[in-house]
């Protein structure tokens, strides 16, 4: 045989190697890391107990990240779990009507499934930071996953297709609102049950899990 064509027969023989490994892991990419947002773009409408005053509407947005597919009966465990309630300017001047200008402890935020299965029924122990607010203005009221927090792993349905989590009803934290004329803290158990409006509200994280 020639040297060209023991050269050709290389080629071709390196060709149909790499045709064969294409053919092999076709379909097996690994999945990427999205962020699920819950409502899409709207923050959802939550109704929430404060001290002193009645209850009160909180704008509510929550996010997590994880892979954006799983095997049929495979596992996921979310990360950077978190998200914000946004106290109106008219709530923060009802607050500080009744002397409060300070806020700080966690919250336990419920996450279902419509198909697959979750460890637990709620991500708990989600850190709401220690903030002074400035008088007047919306507050933003910062929730995040920390190194305490516990973070339900998802367990995919055992048919291929896809699947969705979504916001539970009632979110609820173990809250302590400053006292600005004694500069103390006033410990306070928080609920705030999602607000009932006709079309419903979406609570589902988007997009959907697709399950392979």
């Amino acid at each position: 045989m020639s040297r060209l064509s023991r050269l050709s027969a290389g080629i071709a023989t390196t060709a149909t190697a790499i045709g064969a490994i294409a053919v092999l892991t076709a379909g097996t990419a690994a999945a990427a890391t999205v962020t699920y947002t819950a409502g899409g773009t709207t923050p959802l409408t939550y109704t929430c107990t404060f001290p002193g005053i009645t209850p009160q509407p909180v704008l509510v947005t929550a996010h997590l990240d994880a892979e954006d597919s799983v095997a049929a009966g495979g596992t996921l465990t979310p990360a950077n779990v978190g998200g914000s309630a946004t106290i109106s300017a008219g709530v923060h001047a009802l607050l500080t009507a009744v002397g409060y200008d300070g806020i700080r402890g966690t919250a336990s935020v419920p996450v279902t499934a419509a198909s697959g299965t979750l460890s637990q029924p709620a991500a708990t122990g989600l850190n709401i930071p220690e903030t002074i607010y400035p008088a007047g203005g919306a507050i933003t009221v910062n929730i995040a996953q920390v190194a305490t927090s516990s973070v339900p792993t998802y367990t995919a349905p055992a048919a291929s297709g896809t699947d969705t989590l979504s916001m539970g009803t009632t979110v609820t934290a173990a809250l302590e609102f400053h006292k600005k004329a004694t500069n103390t803290w006033t410990a306070w158990s928080m609920s705030c049950t999602l607000k009932v409006t006709n079309p419903p509200q979406n609570a589902a994280f988007s997009p959907s899990i697709t399950v392979n």
